[in-house]
């Protein structure tokens, strides 16, 4: 009877998504908007529904 060979550990390939995505993708002109413009001034508020556990998220990462 043969044993399992498990798969090679040379396969692993660690990337980041800013590697990923090219210099002139258009997501990028979207971050950089995002980041430059003023949610409070457009009425956004954010909200605090919890005082306990993990913090929300910032609005502008939903908005990205």
């Amino acid at each position: 009877m043969e044993h399992i060979s498990g798969i090679s550990r040379q396969q692993l390939q660690i990337s980041s998504l800013e590697d990923r995505i090219s210099p002139d993708n258009p997501v990028r002109f979207i971050e950089a908007f995002v980041e430059h413009i003023s949610l409070e001034s457009l009425g956004f508020k954010a909200k605090t529904i919890k005082t306990e556990g993990r913090p929300s998220f910032d609005a502008k990462v939903f908005l990205k």
